[in-house]
């Protein structure tokens, strides 16, 4: 089973193994009275366009006993919050994450989303793992940056690497540069820190 929320005072999805087989990738159907996706004029979005998830919050001031810790949810109309989470709602209902809000890279104007850039590159089977972070560019504000773990340590071709992803991902969303690493991306938990790992690199390029 897997369920996706905030805290107890919003609303949840929740999916087993064998109906998410049928809607690979997503956190389970929605109930449109509880969830929606804004796109950024702050209109629903389309079935399947990227944009801001809401939940409905409880009405109920009992229930919330909660407060985040070096972060706030935005709140709209209507009790609706937003933790920050990026997706969309597919036309059958079926709720996709794409990212954090906080981690999408603005790329010469166009946004790029760490996550789905990260999949692509983790499709290649010599890739144990990676992460995606954007890094200032004179030209382009932010360039598209890739960090990898490959299985045994050593480099990939880069050339290589890029005619993988030309095949999963359009062309301003494949990196314009990648570093190779031994050492594990994310942390006990399975989580990636982009922002650290950004703030790392940060003084080698300015």
């Amino acid at each position: 089973m897997e369920l996706y929320a905030g805290t107890e005072a919003q609303a949840a999805t929740i999916i087993n193994g064998k109906e998410w087989l049928e809607h690979k990738g997503t956190v389970g159907r929605v109930d449109p009275e509880k969830f929606r996706v804004l796109s950024a004029d702050g209109d629903d979005a389309a079935p399947g366009e990227v944009g801001e998830v809401f939940m409905r919050a409880s009405p109920d001031p009992a229930v919330h006993t909660y407060e985040y810790v070096g972060a706030r949810a935005r709140r709209i109309d209507g009790g609706w919050e937003s933790l920050g989470d990026m997706g969309s709602i597919d036309a059958d209902g079926y709720l996709y994450l794409s990212d954090r809000q906080t981690d999408m890279i603005l790329a010469g104007g166009a946004n790029v989303y760490p996550a789905e850039v990260e999949a692509a590159i983790d499709e290649h089977p010599r890739v144990r793992s990676s992460a995606v972070i954007g890094l200032p560019d004179d030209d382009l504000g932010n360039r598209v940056h890739a960090i990898v773990q490959t299985d045994d340590g050593s480099e990939l071709e880069t050339d290589e690497l890029r005619d993988f992803l030309a095949e999963r991902l359009v062309r301003y969303k494949i990196p314009r540069s990648f570093e190779f690493t031994t050492e594990p991306l994310r942390d006990d938990a399975g989580k990636l820190r982009r922002s650290a790992l950004r703030a790392e690199r940060l003084p080698r390029v300015e």
